[in-house]
């Protein structure tokens, strides 16, 4: 079988873990190289282990390699600023996990074939990647005025670049739910529990329906079709307790709220299993390559 080369342009955790699930999944994808930027890293010297080329010069290596066709980006978001112009340039296709937001969100369950033809997509953010779904549940079903989501997590899970940036990840979470998932506006709020032992990611989703009657059935049936999409590819993503619809004095008047709480639990490839929020973003940027992958395979097929 034909595999496409790919590259993971960060050895932190997330390229770490992500190099894991590329390695376990035997899909079109064949991890090349991983490449980051202190020699002395653990996810480069994991990379060597596993029989992975390693570089610590950055992103020089993967831009020299004509063969690396798809590259994940698991830096920052101002690193893939400097690096999308880079890799487009080289013709490589850059999914981004950073909340640098260059290209156009994309979320494996709403909208996976949306973009097939981009050279740079986002995935958003953990927090995104968790709730947009559950968002989209709803409002293809009935139109959302307002959605709010609050994602908590496990202060142990959140790394420094993720505190660094935890501003553009609110906004990109937010404009996700909006732009992905539907709703015609929206709030994220982060929540960093630091309590011990570490506890699993839970997300709580409200949305504010415009119609003061539809189908509830309907809606609760398109909320759990949705987590079980989800959790194909992200085994730990499950409901905590069945939706709630209730009715609330809102800025809009006394309309209907959806109220959606799930959790994620991670596979534990390298994260531990209660970074849940980790797990989510390598799984999804993972199932993203594997379709960008076979898209690539069979234009080069065509071709021939």
């Amino acid at each position: 079988m034909s595999k496409v080369k790919v590259g993971i342009l960060g050895s932190g955790n997330i390229g770490t873990d992500l190099m894991y699930k590329i390695l376990k999944n035997d899909g079109p994808m064949e991890l090349s190289l991983m490449a980051g930027i202190d020699p002395n890293s653990e996810g480069l010297m994991r990379a060597r282990e596993m029989g992975i080329e390693a570089s610590h010069e950055g992103i020089n290596d993967i831009l020299a390699d004509s063969d690396i066709k798809i590259v994940f980006d698991a830096t920052s978001a101002k690193a893939h600023i400097q690096a999308a112009e880079k890799l487009r340039a080289e013709n490589k296709m850059a999914i981004d996990l950073t909340p640098a937001a260059v290209g156009p969100y994309l979320v494996p369950p709403v909208n996976l074939n949306d973009h097939i033809e981009s050279k740079n997509i986002n995935m958003v953010s953990c927090a995104g990647q968790a709730t947009t779904p559950l968002v989209h549940a709803v409002s293809r079903e009935v139109p959302v005025q307002y959605a709010e989501t609050i994602a908590t997590v496990a202060s142990r899970a959140i790394g420094t670049g993720t505190r660094k940036n935890v501003d553009e990840f609110t906004r990109t979470t937010a404009n996700s739910l909006v732009k992905v998932g539907g709703s015609i506006s929206a709030r994220a709020v982060p929540v960093f529990n630091p309590a011990e032992p570490p506890i699993t990611m839970v997300n709580t989703i409200y949305t504010v329906i415009k119609e003061k009657d539809f189908d509830v059935d309907a809606v609760k049936k398109s909320i759990k079709d949705m987590v079980k999409n989800v959790s194909e590819y992200v085994p730990g993503y499950r409901l905590k307790a069945e939706p709630i619809i209730d009715y609330r004095e809102t800025p809009w008047g006394r309309l209907p709220v959806v109220v959606i709480m799930n959790e994620v639990e991670g596979e534990g490839d390298f994260f531990p299993k209660y970074a849940g929020n980790l797990d989510i973003m390598t799984a999804s940027a993972r199932k993203v390559g594997e379709l960008y992958a076979s898209h690539i395979l069979q234009k080069e097929e065509v071709q021939q």
